[in-house]
């Protein structure tokens, strides 16, 4: 009894953080703290979130929560949110995952951007956004078009096979941006629409199924903090990562030799950046590895979700897809595709990847640290100190959500983003953060949305798209995964 009694005010012992700070939240459960369901998994944490949200929006803009023991502030108001991501970025403006990795850990992952802190990712980001301006992504469009035609091409020959399952939405989609990253990013194919593809894409499928594994580290370090210093977690194991660290002198060995041979590369594409920047930097193979897998990681998984969830929106409105399709058609060129500078002007096309965007945000939150001590308002509550250190979590579901700023949250109405520079004035509100916002924005979100426009003229100009029964017809997320995608999978 004795020591059970311990432990139960070990675990309750920081409960009283927020409470002496002034700052009010809903009160916190021993081992789980906020989050009930963070070991039963029976329901996705975000939910949990929406409830403290819609409980306190009203009150105040932040509140005190716990993760296990961990306290958290969560921002409440899209106003502060916008602060904490633009105006007052100067106090939050590294990642709570600078502090879960290093070098020796997880040397790709420490040389990721999003995981760099201070000065450091400052550089990186200068480093890499010259490799992705509009006029490079315009060089590799002509990729795309390609890619989309393989894809064509296996959808055809799924369809004719018996019996039809129907088209597993997230898998096709990963096999389209495996494809187009590797070959925009190494000059080298996946073959990822062929009957015997090259291992890349098994490589990318088990690099992001190690949800549980990153689910076990979070509840560990949320109950002890302290572990953070101790034990470091590695989002790329190191088999995944020597295979993509030869792919790289693979893709490095085939461009030097097609130039000693005097044969000039017919796209100025990222491989030839990072080349470039590799000779100016003196950076040895792995180090540009770590360069080029800053596409790679962003490009693969979370650009392939943005558009099968696309396709389940569209695939449950015909008259949308139906309207969408007309306005690609009306856009087509004599080779049955649409010029890259008319593909970036298409309004009911860029206002239904933003709605999408909206209702499945490829991050549901953004966990800020507090990098200098900022003192805040709080509404109708006392101001308050954030401390050097403390989370910040800003939930961008809730505020896509709430129907105050998206009237009818769930439903799927692209009108909503046709009035010029929507999405721009939801940004600002603070209320539509799909990409992040802010000097960390998401760095290759112009690719990404080429990409994702590319593959649906593609789709909609030569197919007609419907659910499966298979799929589920509400869009609750899958509770087990981080990066969230429809419980049962998307069906088409």
């Amino acid at each position: 009894l004795l020591l059970l009694g311990l432990f139960y005010v070990f675990m309750t012992w920081n409960f009283g953080y927020w409470r002496k700070r002034k700052v009010p939240g809903p009160k916190p459960h021993c081992f789980t703290g906020n989050y009930p369901h963070m070991y039963n998994m029976k329901r996705h944490s975000v939910y949990d979130l929406n409830d403290i949200y819609s409980e306190y929006k009203h009150k105040f803009d932040a509140v005190g929560i716990y993760g296990a023991r961990s306290p958290q502030l969560l921002v409440i108001s899209p106003q502060l949110a916008r602060r904490v991501f633009v105006s007052d970025f100067k106090h939050f403006h590294d990642n709570e995952i600078s502090l879960m990795v290093d070098e020796k850990s997880d040397f790709i992952m420490a040389n990721n951007p999003f995981s760099q802190i201070g000065d450091e990712w400052k550089q990186r980001r200068a480093d890499i956004t010259p490799g992705l301006t509009m006029g490079r992504i315009k060089t590799v469009y002509p990729v795309t078009q390609e890619v989309c035609q393989k894809m064509t091409d296996w959808l055809h020959k799924q369809i004719r096979l018996p019996p039809s399952g129907g088209i597993d939405a997230k898998d096709m989609s990963l096999r389209f941006t495996s494809e187009m990253v590797t070959d925009c990013v190494l000059g080298l194919k996946a073959e990822s629409f062929s009957d015997k593809p090259t291992p890349i894409m098994g490589y990318i499928k088990d690099l992001f199924a190690q949800s549980w594994t990153f689910i076990i580290y979070f509840v560990l370090v949320s109950t002890l903090p302290a572990l953070r210093h101790v034990f470091k977690l590695r989002f790329v194991p190191l088999r995944i990562e020597n295979f993509f660290v030869n792919l790289m002198q693979t893709a490095i060995d085939a461009r030097r030799q097609q130039l000693a041979a005097g044969k000039q590369f017919e796209r100025v594409d990222f491989l030839d950046y990072i080349l470039h920047l590799g000779k100016k930097k003196n950076l040895d193979t792995r180090h540009l590895t770590a360069h080029t897998m800053t596409f790679l990681l962003d490009g693969f998984e979370t650009t392939a979700l943005v558009l099968s969830h696309l396709l389940l929106l569209l695939s449950r409105d015909q008259e949308a897809q139906q309207k969408l399709r007309e306005e690609l058609e009306a856009h087509l060129n004599d080779k049955g595709i649409i010029d890259f500078e008319k593909l970036n002007e298409l309004p009911f096309l860029d206002a239904c990847v933003q709605e999408s965007l909206r209702i499945f945000p490829p991050a549901f939150m953004s966990n800020k640290l507090c990098t200098e001590p900022i003192e805040l308002p709080n509404k109708t509550g006392e101001n308050f100190t954030v401390e050097r250190g403390t989370t910040v979590v800003v939930p961008h579901y809730c505020f896509m959500m709430d129907e105050e700023f998206f009237p009818d949250p769930q439903a799927f109405k692209p009108e909503r983003f046709m009035q010029p520079d929507a999405a721009k004035m939801y940004r600002e509100q603070g209320v539509f953060m799909a990409f992040g916002d802010g000097p960390r924005v998401c760095i290759g979100m112009r690719f990404a949305l080429t990409q994702i426009k590319g593959a649906l003229v593609e789709l909609l100009t030569k197919f007609i798209i419907r659910v499966n029964p298979k799929t589920r017809s509400d869009n609750e997320y899958d509770p087990t995964t981080f990066i969230g995608t429809v419980k049962g999978g998307i069906w088409l």
